[in-house]
């Protein structure tokens, strides 16, 4: 233990995000990246403003961001939040919106990070289960609460939940605010922005990072009422009053402009997803219905962590959590067409030659 740490370091037990291999010749499946580059204009917006504006501060406000993703939407830029991806959007959420000293609630399969910033925050939390088919049941959350937190679709099982349902959390709990992470929301699952301006207290939290393919450009964003909006500035403001650079502006905006290329990669990622849950079941492989860009499997008579150690033998990275509910889970992140079918390929060379 360092002895110059703050009391509260010590307690702490930070998120571990999925490996990022030095060797490039891994098939990555393991951190839910798209398997194709950003638009081209998203590109070529970068490469315009790197140029000798870079000494001056950005945009603080990200205005013409904010302003495209409101009109996309409906929505006017008073509903809009950005920051440096939807982690830090939601780490301001937690601070702003849910620190009341009571607990909250949250499934006990769900994104990591939730319990991360509870314990940094000091936020109290409840584990509440997932059924035996890994999905959320809205009744399960009609206890007393200080607020709510789901990822929809969920991570890392890739399962959704309708919008009916989150309708039906948001009136449980009028007084309380709701977070939705929908990180993957773009892959199949019903969002709940249309549902903002009905209800004052629900915030949708989205990202740059998957769907689009900028997760190493760190653009997150969130929908709510001025209300809540207005919470996250303020917390902004007390740590970092420019979060997003001239480059991530740009990029995110160009992007969001590229509709064309949007669509088309959404659908291959769609199209591959089918062909790769197919595939597996035929291997045996138990496979969760996902409206995500990665898929949560099981093998009855594989054990998942030898499953993930031979495939990293064959070059092949998939993401293996412990616990006592997934110990024999993975969740492998769609790939291109020709990486499924390589993962498809090598997996039944491991079923049909059982290893030692």
């Amino acid at each position: 233990m360092n002895r110059f740490w703050s009391p509260l370091v010590h307690t702490l037990t930070p998120y571990v995000p999925g490996e990022q291999p030095r060797c490039n010749k891994l098939i990555k499946l393991n951190t839910n990246e798209l398997p194709y580059g950003p638009s081209p204009k998203a590109l070529e917006a970068i490469r315009q403003v790197t140029n000798e504006t870079l000494r001056l501060y950005p945009d603080p406000e990200s205005s013409a961001l904010r302003e495209a993703l409101a009109q996309r939407v409906g929505l006017s830029p008073n509903y809009v939040f950005v920051g440096n991806g939807s982690d830090e959007v939601l780490g301001y959420a937690f601070l702003a919106l849910l620190a009341h000293g009571q607990e909250i609630l949250f499934p006990d399969i769900t994104y990591g990070f939730y319990k991360v910033y509870c314990h940094l925050y000091k936020i109290p939390y409840r584990l509440v289960p997932l059924n035996t088919d890994m999905a959320l049941v809205v009744d399960d959350y009609i206890a007393p609460c200080s607020g709510i937190v789901i990822a929809n679709p969920n991570a890392p099982t890739g399962r959704a939940i309708s919008i009916n349902d989150i309708r039906r959390l948001l009136t449980l709990h009028q007084n309380r605010v709701i977070i939705v992470d929908e990180a993957y929301v773009d892959f199949g699952a019903q969002s709940a922005v249309p549902l903002v301006r009905e209800y004052p207290n629900l915030l949708v939290v989205q990202t740059f990072s998957k769907s689009r393919a900028l997760a190493g450009l760190r653009v997150g964003f969130a929908f709510g009422q001025p209300e809540l909006i207005e919470g996250l500035i303020r917390v902004k403001n007390s740590f970092n009053s420019y979060p997003l650079d001239r480059l991530a502006q740009a990029g995110a905006l160009a992007s969001l402009q590229d509709e064309e290329w949007f669509t088309s990669t959404i659908s291959f990622v769609i199209r591959d997803r089918t062909t790769l849950i197919s595939g597996l079941k035929e291997l045996g492989f138990i496979v969760l219905p996902s409206e995500a860009n990665f898929i949560y499997v099981q093998h009855p008579h594989h054990d998942a962590a030898k499953l993930t150690a031979f495939l990293r033998q064959k070059a092949i990275i998939v993401r293996h959590l412990t616990g006592d509910r997934t110990a024999q889970w993975l969740r492998i992140t769609v790939g291109t067409e020709k990486q499924c079918m390589l993962l498809l390929a090598t997996l039944r060379a491991i079923i049909c030659t059982p290893y030692s």
